[in-house]
């Protein structure tokens, strides 16, 4: 009989369902393009285990087999938008707090003051 995977509790809740919906996501757009598992392996140079543990949303699958099979399905662009500064909105929000107020405009220097 086959042994389950722990659940990785150190994990917080919503980044396991993250990786959950991620691998189910993944999982559907390979069965929507007609996809066998075993093609999708050997075009994304993982096993075909390697590739069930992804689609399950296995947190041991490294984020380099993820990006690869993406890019395998045609969807490798996506991931490079993940972090995207344009769709930041805590970031951008945060950095708007700290611009100054005003802009005072620079002294000029006299011919005293020049060094």
């Amino acid at each position: 009989m086959a042994k389950k995977p722990a659940l990785d509790y150190s994990l917080p809740l919503p980044v396991r369902r993250a990786l959950r919906k991620l691998g189910q996501d993944i999982r559907d757009a390979r069965l929507r393009r007609r996809l066998p598992a075993a093609m999708v392996a050997e075009r994304a140079s993982i096993s075909r285990t390697t590739l069930f543990k992804l689609e399950k949303g296995e947190p041991g699958v490294s984020i380099g087999k993820f990006a690869t099979v993406l890019f395998v399905l045609g969807m490798g662009d996506r991931l490079g938008e993940l972090a995207d500064i344009r769709r930041d909105e805590h970031g951008l929000a945060l950095e708007e707090e700290r611009l100054p107020k005003r802009i005072r405009p620079r002294r000029r220097r006299g011919p005293a003051e020049t060094p």
